[in-house]
């Protein structure tokens, strides 16, 4: 590979073989294709890696990702075949190897007894969740993939909020945003946009469909952008024509829970603590039972996540991991108000990535 990924991913793979090492393998077998993508730059639907312990490493893949692998991975053994994780495993055996880890919380008990058959008698012990630990700290190249994201998110939510009226429908406003954000240059969308207009907005995760928006509607908007692999989460909610008191009381107060959780993400901070922050300010407020999610997620090449915030998450933050900040507060048949940036822990304090304003904006 041309220029600095293709070292990158060289130092992803020997920090790998460093666990690997550690757990007494021999190598591993990475079938994740996200942590296959991770280690090597390959976007497949059908890929494996093999990482020894000394950190190099066999991909396998098949023949209509083979012109793609050569170029986005020269560095690493190639091996095209369509069967790659038994391919790969019987490799190993061959090769006398005492001890695959594999990543068992993707294998299925099916294709770990197809692996067993190949094995020739060589532990097959879990790896672990090795992978998605590496992947939690980002580096600056994955943290600029991230922060062109939430670019795109932020400039399609001012482009396309001026275009937002009475009558349209949820469906309607989510399309927009998502048409918005590919024509800004987004791959695509980093998950399913979700408009929640009045009642609706009482549902955290509501599928936008046929209802109008109506003056007098909060309405919350919460969606992102895919680029370069990497996932931009923001929500905003927005009142449509004006704002009733107690629409205006829960959004002050649901801002002013996300900034808390926001000025909170500190290096070396508690997990728990996190939440806490923003959790105990809508708690004492009243709303503790309308706040039923935790308060966010880790992002980058998928849109949840290590680590993850909540009252019951153990864990503590490190430098360079970007993560969410999403309280919000629902009323059934109602609506609700969610606020959601995406921010990047840093020694000195949060980076926002996402710089929409959050002050009310009645539209």
């Amino acid at each position: 590979m041309v220029g600095g990924m293709g070292d990158l991913h060289v130092a992803r793979r020997r920090r790998l073989g460093a666990l690997i090492a550690e757990q007494d393998a021999d190598a591993a077998l990475i079938t994740r294709l996200v942590n296959v993508r991770y280690l090597t730059g390959l976007a497949s639907s059908n890929a494996a890696l093999l990482v020894l312990a000394d950190g190099t490493a066999r991909l396998a893949t098949d023949g209509r990702y083979a012109g793609t692998a050569a170029r986005v991975c020269p560095d690493v053994e190639l091996l095209v075949e369509r069967a790659v994780a038994l391919r790969l495993t019987a490799l190993a055996a061959e090769g006398g190897m005492r001890r695959l880890a594999i990543e068992a919380h993707d294998v299925t008990v099916e294709h770990f007894a197809e692996l067993v058959a190949v094995d020739q008698g060589m532990g097959l012990p879990p790896l672990g969740r090795a992978v998605e630990e590496l992947r939690m700290v980002k580096d600056e190249a994955e943290i600029d993939l991230l922060r062109r994201a939430c670019e795109i998110t932020d400039r399609a939510f001012a482009e396309v909020l001026g275009t937002v009226r009475p009558g349209m429908t949820e469906r309607e406003v989510a399309v927009a945003l998502e048409r918005r954000m590919v024509d800004l240059g987004a791959d695509g969308i980093a998950f399913e946009s979700i408009v929640a207009a009045g009642p609706n907005g009482a549902i955290p995760h509501h599928s936008p469909g046929s209802r109008e928006l109506r003056a007098g509607d909060l309405v919350t908007m919460d969606f992102g952008a895919l680029y370069g692999g990497y996932h931009a989460d923001m929500t905003r909610t927005v009142a449509l024509g004006s704002a009733a008191a107690w629409q205006r009381e829960i959004y002050e107060l649901v801002r002013r829970a996300q900034q808390a959780g926001v000025d909170a993400a500190l290096a070396g901070a508690e997990t728990k603590a996190v939440d806490a922050a923003a959790r105990d300010m809508i708690s004492d407020a009243g709303y503790a039972e309308a706040f039923p999610h935790g308060l966010g997620h880790g992002v980058g090449l998928e849109i949840h996540e290590a680590p993850l915030l909540g009252s019951d998450k153990a864990g503590r933050l490190m430098d360079r991991v970007p993560i969410t900040s999403e309280p919000g507060v629902y009323l059934a048949g109602r609506g609700g108000v969610r606020i959601e940036d995406t921010l990047v822990v840093r020694a000195d304090g949060p980076e926002p990535l996402t710089t929409t304003a959050k002050e009310l904006l009645v539209i």
